[in-house]
């Protein structure tokens, strides 16, 4: 299978990098893990794949501000309900944000917004951040954190190359997939209770 994924990479690069920012704009940090895995096995080239979800997250984070900006109120009446958008945690974070908005900002960009990311970009839109600020600040975050993503999607591959039994390999295949929904859960969870806790803060 390395094999395979070595030749298609090498073939396809134009394809692959293309496809890995698109997909990057939607989900970041679940590509970012699978890819360090795919580094370490060779299949793809370290910095290209580092830069591709790089930009593919930084242009969603420029297409959430550009929607807060100037289309948030149709845009939440339409699908905020698809994007845990609802007009109660855009209030509640719209408060906090003027006071706080630096600080939430690396902290979203750092953690991927535990589940709240598109509320955060949407609002630093809204409230018009500076876009020069808004930029650097998650450009700083993101170079970080798909650094961190990467290295963990390493580490797992690591342990793949390691096994040489079949059914070691698809142990680890199947935690990799474990460890991808955990994260995933996760940062729903933490979403759920920061949104809670937020409510709080406001409320006082």
């Amino acid at each position: 299978m390395e094999a395979w994924l070595i030749h298609f990479s090498t073939t396809h690069q134009v394809l692959i990098y293309a496809a890995i920012i698109v997909v990057a704009c939607i989900e970041g940090p679940i590509l970012s893990i699978f890819f360090g895995a795919l580094i370490k096995i060779g299949a793809f080239p370290f910095w290209p794949i580092y830069f591709s979800l790089m930009a593919g997250d930084l242009i969603g984070d420029v297409l959430w501000y550009e929607v807060g900006r100037h289309f948030a109120s149709r845009f939440i009446r339409r699908f905020g309900k698809y994007f845990n958008l609802t007009p109660e945690n855009i209030e509640r974070a719209t408060k906090i944000f003027h006071k706080y908005h630096e600080k939430i900002l690396i902290f979203s960009k750092l953690t991927s917004g535990f589940g709240l990311a598109i509320v955060t970009l949407m609002v630093a839109g809204m409230v018009r951040i500076p876009f020069a600020k808004y930029i650097m600040i998650n450009f700083l975050g993101q170079f970080f954190w798909t650094g961190l993503l990467l290295a963990a999607g390493y580490f797992l591959g690591d342990i793949y190359m390691k096994v040489d039994s079949i059914l070691g390999k698809i142990s680890v295949v199947a935690l990799f997939i474990l460890v991808l929904l955990a994260v995933n859960g996760y940062r729903k969870y933490v979403g759920g209770q920061i949104s809670k806790s937020s409510e709080d803060v406001v409320s006082k």
